[in-house]
């Protein structure tokens, strides 16, 4: 079965909700209609009540059923039956009075051929245990048609209603729509060629403002990745394309003619060289692609910082001693991490930080305990950073140094991404901040115990 629209289903819903409300509006008006005819009658009936207990005070009297016919001859509509305290009729006005009717006090309401009666049950001394019974009976037949009229016309109205609503309904559901129809038609033109569409948030209704902002900022999300991942495949393409190369041409040039054995090993020590580079580039790529897709758990173990840098300020101590670079540490903390993993994170910090720094310059690890876990700071001084170039520090394969060698075998641009990578892994932040002479990053991890 087709599936209704969201358009039809409001102009249904609209329908049914107008239905029911006109249907319980003309239910009370028709139920409050027939109480107000039930009142009428009543007060009818006790009016000629009266009258009748007047004209038939004294039973025995001659003249009474000439005040009787007179009184009853006022109410065309009106008919009497006079019972005795025996049960046996003495008196009926009419010939068309039904032969059955109720015996209990008060007022009710018979059908009889068609023709529809209130009856009303009295004494006619109600001080005497023994009165006769005095019956009347109004016809209320044109009562009855009225109502019944109206009860039609009641029904006429509840479907011409819901027809109208639904109409109406239909119109407004499909006017209101229009933004998502709008939404609809902006993500049927995303494609990987398309990503810059955005929807005007200005003209959205309030209740559809998020989500145009949100459906926007996915959007965006999505050119930045796309954007990302392209030039992450250029970039794999630039980097791989210098060392093949030089593979291919040194292995060309050695077998143009019959070498010795030691120029042999030498190029192959040299190409041994660049597939080492080339094979170290694919472990960081599978590296980076098990952070992406969570598979990067690191084990938990009770760590001392302050011995961990220390090992790596060791380390780098002889490669700091030929740039002329000071390296110190100040602070010590613990937390439950991984080691190895910590440790290049780190080594990688102070590969950068050395590199950058500049003859009799220092490079500082600091330490700092936290509330919730600590904070490591790996400063270096130096050319500061441009604050533009702060966000993609962390991109694979970006290099803030423009006179960076394409395809060197000594950095790839993929050794701040892999740290980020760790430290998000551990459930902690990293960020860089660069200013007076100052480059910093600064790691916040959470203790995990």
């Amino acid at each position: 079965m087709r599936r209704l629209s969201l358009s039809s289903r409001l102009a249904l819903l609209f329908a049914a909700c107008t239905a029911v409300v006109s249907l319980f509006a003309g239910v009370l008006f028709s139920r409050a209609s027939e109480a107000h005819f039930v009142e009428l009658d009543q007060q009818l009936l006790d009016g000629k009540l009266i009258g009748l207990r007047r004209a038939l005070h004294d039973v025995q009297s001659s003249d009474s059923e000439v005040k009787l016919a007179e009184e009853l001859s006022r109410q065309a509509d009106l008919s009497l039956r006079i019972t005795g305290s025996d049960g046996q009729r003495r008196y009926d006005s009419s010939t068309n009075i039904p032969q059955a009717l109720p015996r209990q006090p008060g007022l009710s309401t018979v059908s009889h051929e068609g023709t529809d009666y209130r009856v009303l049950n009295a004494p006619l001394f109600p001080d005497k245990p023994d009165s006769p019974q005095l019956t009347l009976l109004l016809d209320i037949t044109h009562h009855q048609h009225f109502l019944q009229r109206m009860q039609h016309l009641i029904w006429l109205t509840v479907g011409l209603s819901a027809l109208a609503t639904a109409l109406l309904g239909a119109w407004a559901a499909r006017s209101g729509l229009r933004p998502l129809r709008r939404i609809s038609a902006v993500a049927s033109g995303v494609s990987a060629q398309s990503l810059n569409s955005r929807l005007p948030e200005e003209n959205m209704p309030p209740e559809l403002a998020e989500m145009a902002h949100n459906f926007n900022a996915m959007l965006g999300r999505l050119d930045d990745s796309f954007q990302r991942l392209s030039a992450f495949s250029a970039d794999i393409a630039h980097e791989l394309r210098t060392p093949l190369s030089n593979l291919l041409t040194h292995t060309q040039v050695t077998l143009t003619r019959p070498r010795p054995i030691e120029d042999y090993r030498e190029a192959l020590h040299s190409n041994l060289e660049e597939l080492q580079w080339m094979a170290q580039l694919v472990n960081d790529m599978l590296y980076l692609a098990k952070a992406d897709h969570g598979l990067l758990i690191p084990k938990r173990e009770p760590l001392e910082l302050g011995q961990e840098a220390d090992l790596l300020l060791e380390f780098f101590a002889p490669l700091a001693e030929d740039a002329r670079v000071k390296l110190t540490r100040e602070g010590s903390g613990r937390l439950e991490g991984d080691r190895s993993m910590l440790r290049r994170a780190l080594s990688n910090l102070l590969d950068n930080a050395l590199r950058f720094t500049p003859a009799e310059g220092k490079v500082q690890v600091t330490i700092d305990e936290q509330p919730n876990g600590l904070s490591l700071q790996v400063e270096n001084s130096g050319d500061g950073i441009d604050p533009q170039l702060l966000p993609r520090l962390f991109d694979r394969f970006y290099r803030a140094d423009p006179a960076r060698r394409e395809g060197s075998s000594e950095h790839a641009g993929l050794g701040l991404a892999i740290t980020r990578s760790i430290i998000r892994a551990h459930g902690g932040q990293i960020r860089c901040e660069s200013e007076n002479g100052l480059t910093r990053f600064v790691i916040e991890l959470p203790r995990g115990d």
